[in-house]
């Protein structure tokens, strides 16, 4: 008889359960295979309150619920992820609006990035977040925000954050290697790399261009960008295409 993983069976056969909404106390229903829900009363995003469970570190995991509901799950818990890592984030700066605002402008364009083009939405979120949190160190031990300086830095303090909300380890180190290089095009050549790549060029390009000049943002577009939605994005902001 084949083996039947009875943690699967929550996943494969979803049920309803009910658990308090934090705002309201209302009683929500959650199915079991999903992360987050919205409270019928107030509105508010509910998310489910446990720990890891074996779609987190299984090796089988994808093979035992099906792709579809596997990628689905992972997509949920990255949302779920994404609004506790921009709160990290936000009490890392402080007062620092300009690299917060930067961050949540790059993780808006990887978000529109994702829809076609085939990454990881559990890595390229955190890594767009979490990208440039090496310049608050940079600029403190050597008076710079320059990339190779952020590159260096910046691993060691996302790790840190990735870590405490308990990230899995072998996402930890693909987030950490993107930041470790996002300045350096070629040392990585993954597909999350090059969205998250892309993202971060999308804001940075106006600050690298004149405006008017169509024929040198066009030859940059072309030159820069790594996959064809970033390049199809920049044309249509920069150039109205």
């Amino acid at each position: 008889m084949p083996f039947e993983c009875p943690g699967s069976e929550k996943f494969k056969q979803p049920k309803p359960e009910f658990i308090k909404c934090p705002s309201c106390t209302e009683e929500v229903e959650i199915w079991t295979d999903e992360v987050q829900t919205t409270c019928p009363n107030c509105k508010s995003r509910v998310t489910r309150q446990e720990g890891s469970n074996c779609l987190d570190w299984c090796k089988s995991a994808r093979l035992c619920v099906g792709d579809a509901k596997y990628s689905n799950y992972l997509k949920n818990k990255a949302i779920t992820t994404k609004e506790k890592l921009l709160n990290e984030l936000e009490s890392y700066f402080g007062k620092d609006t300009k690299r917060i605002n930067h961050a949540k402008k790059v993780m808006s364009y990887a978000e529109e990035i994702l829809k076609t083009e085939k990454g990881d939405w559990h890595v390229v979120i955190p890594a767009s977040i979490l990208h440039d949190v090496g310049i608050k160190v940079s600029e403190e031990k050597y008076g710079s925000a320059a990339g190779h300086y952020q590159e260096k830095e910046g691993p060691a303090i996302a790790g840190e954050i990735l870590a405490k909300l308990e990230i899995k380890k072998e996402d930890i180190e693909e987030i950490c290697e993107i930041i470790a290089h996002h300045h350096s095009p070629g040392k990585v050549d993954t597909r999350n790399f090059k969205i998250l790549y892309d993202a971060d060029w999308l804001v940075n390009l106006k600050d690298e261009v004149n405006a008017g000049d169509d024929d040198k943002i066009k030859r940059m577009i072309d030159k820069i960008f790594l996959t064809k939605t970033g390049r199809e994005l920049a044309k249509k902001v920069y150039l109205n295409e």
